[in-house]
C-alpha cells in the first residue's frame, strides 16, 4: 500500500491517518543506514500481523517519523504501543551496539507526538467537502470553534 486508501470492513469503511514522532531515548543519536533497515522490515511485518499500514518512515538520526494508516478498532494509544514494543525489541535483538548507546535502557523515550492527517487536506477543505455532499445546497454551519482551546 503505496498511499491511504478507503479500507472496507463488513459494517464501515475508514480511512483514518496519523503522523507519529517518536524520539529514541535521551534523544541519542541511534538511526544509521543498518537500523534503518532493521526498522523498516519490522514496521513492514507489523503491516502483516495487526491492522496497522506504515505510508511513510522518515529518520532524522534521533527520531523517527511515521505515516500511518489504521482501523477504528485501533486506538492511537494501542498502535504506538504495539510500534514502540516490537520495533525496540527486534532492534536491541539485532543490534546490540544500540544498547550500549542507550546505557542499557529502553530503545524509545516514553513520549511521543500523534496528529490525525486527512486524506482530503486541512480543515477548511473538509467544511468544504462536507457542505458540498448533501443533496441540498443549503448548508448551515450550526457549531463552529474558530480556534482550540485546551479546556
Amino acid at each position: 500500500m503505496s498511499e491511504s486508501e478507503y479500507i472496507h470492513k463488513s459494517h464501515n469503511v475508514s480511512v483514518l491517518l496519523y503522523h507519529l514522532v517518536c524520539p529514541a531515548k535521551y534523544r541519542r543519536v541511534v538511526f544509521d543506514k543498518y537500523v534503518d533497515e532493521t526498522l523498516v522490515q519490522v514496521c513492514l511485518d507489523i503491516s502483516k500481523r495487526y491492522e496497522i499500514h506504515f505510508l511513510e518512515i522518515g529518520t532524522d538520526k534521533d527520531h523517527v517519523h511515521f505515516l500511518l494508516q489504521s482501523v477504528p478498532t485501533e486506538s492511537p494509544t494501542s498502535i504506538i504501543k504495539k510500534l514502540k514494543s516490537i520495533t525496540a525489541r527486534e532492534i536491541f535483538k539485532r543490534h546490540p551496539e544500540v544498547k550500549k548507546v542507550l546505557w542499557g535502557g529502553s530503545f524509545w523515550s516514553s513520549g511521543y507526538f500523534v496528529n490525525t492527517v486527512s486524506k482530503f487536506g486541512d480543515e477548511n477543505s473538509i467544511s468544504k467537502y462536507v457542505r458540498n455532499q448533501g443533496k441540498e445546497k443549503d448548508y448551515d454551519v450550526l457549531h463552529k470553534v474558530d480556534q482550540l482551546t485546551l479546556f
